[in-house]
């Protein structure tokens, strides 16, 4: 019997902190000896919130592989990947750009709670918005019937299985709706008590020493 395939991902916008081990990556490992995994690095994630200042993303991008390698990530039992280094990806995100009404993507919470959060940013642009159909297109790209998520993504799992569903209603039934697998810690909170994120500047890296713990 073949096994079920999954995809997750993270976006290489900084270090990993200590979110990302409780809310994902310690579930990643477990999960490389039940599913066929693929693991994404997503770098074109990653400029929804850094187009103005990328030039991080390629270093962040090798210290996330060292992350996952060294904390157990295995690539004989799991595929790893580079976003971008999947053409396909960003023609199925086009696609999927065509059917997918802007109502869809405004009343996303995720969506609302992160522009108030990162308010000193300026991402009022599509591809912030527009982040759940590019998620959707890492998704079907694979098949995936089974995402890892935390308990803030799961709107933009119900949004992916809503397009899914439209597109499967035009087209054709072409790709399977994706479930969630939620986390088993679905929220670390960071030092400011918030959700522990990069973004907010509150997180514990992976890599900080004793002392700065």
């Amino acid at each position: 019997m073949s096994k079920k395939r999954i995809l997750s991902g993270m976006r290489p916008t900084g270090k990993l902190h200590l979110g990302h081990l409780a809310g994902a990556l310690s579930n990643w490992i477990r999960f490389q000896e039940e599913y066929d995994c693929f693991y994404e690095i997503a770098d074109l994630h990653a400029l929804t919130t850094d187009y103005q200042n990328p030039s991080g993303i390629r270093d962040n991008i090798r210290e996330m592989l060292l992350d996952f390698l060294a904390f157990g990530l295995d690539p004989e039992k799991a595929t790893i990947f580079i976003q971008s280094k999947v053409p396909e990806i960003s023609e199925m995100h086009l696609l999927l750009s065509m059917i997918t009404p802007l109502g869809w993507l405004e009343r996303c919470p995720t969506y609302k709670e992160q522009l108030a959060q990162l308010a000193d940013r300026e991402i009022t642009n599509y591809g912030f918005l527009g982040y759940p159909v590019l998620q959707t297109a890492d998704i079907i790209s694979f098949k995936a019937v089974r995402v890892p998520v935390g308990e803030d993504q799961v709107p933009h799992l119900e949004l992916a299985r809503e397009i899914v569903r439209r597109f499967n209603f035009l087209y054709g039934e072409l790709f399977p709706e994706p479930e969630a697998i939620l986390t088993v810690n679905p929220k670390l909170l960071g030092t400011d008590g918030r959700k522990m994120s990069k973004s907010y500047g509150n997180a514990i890296l992976l890599a900080d020493t004793p002392e700065e713990i």
